[in-house]
């Protein structure tokens, strides 16, 4: 199982005013949102607010529109919009959900309610900062697997 640290998410009412800030007096690059592919909020499920992107080319920042009901909406404990979070991708969804459960971490299963092609669960670190882990969905392998060297070493920092 890999991690490999995606996006940050940060929420507001003012997403255009945020993501100002963020381009124009920081220098980040617009993603354009047709880049992601959102699933559509219905029967009251889901969500629907309004959210940008921008980038510095190796992070992504999503610009996302605050909503204290997402998680009641989905029959969810943890809102991943009601003060943002922190993204991890993984290549191995399954075995990050297997060792939660085996350190006893409770998280919120969204699964593809967000995005198409994502599959996402939520959780909180000890500090209460919500966490997402995704991985993209029908890719076996999102990131190259690294094998560990035979000694079982972790390799030079030279």
């Amino acid at each position: 199982m890999n991690l490999a640290f995606h996006h940050i998410n940060v929420v507001s009412s003012d997403v255009d005013g945020l993501h100002d800030f963020y381009t124009r007096l920081l220098g980040l690059a617009d993603v354009p949102a047709e880049h992601f592919s959102r699933t559509e909020a219905t029967g009251g499920k889901g969500y629907s607010g309004k959210i940008r992107f921008a980038t510095d080319g190796a992070m992504q920042m999503h610009l996302a529109e605050q909503d204290f009901g997402v998680a009641f909406k989905n029959g969810k404990t943890i809102n991943p919009v009601e003060r943002g979070h922190i993204a991890f991708r993984t290549d191995d969804i399954a075995a990050v959900k297997a060792l939660l459960k085996d350190r006893g971490i409770p998280y919120s299963d969204y699964g593809t309610t967000f995005s198409q092609e994502w599959h996402q669960i939520f959780l909180q670190d000890p500090a209460g900062t919500i966490i997402e882990i995704h991985q993209q969905v029908g890719q076996e392998q999102l990131m190259p697997r690294s094998t560990p060297p035979p000694d079982g070493s972790r390799g030079s920092s030279a």
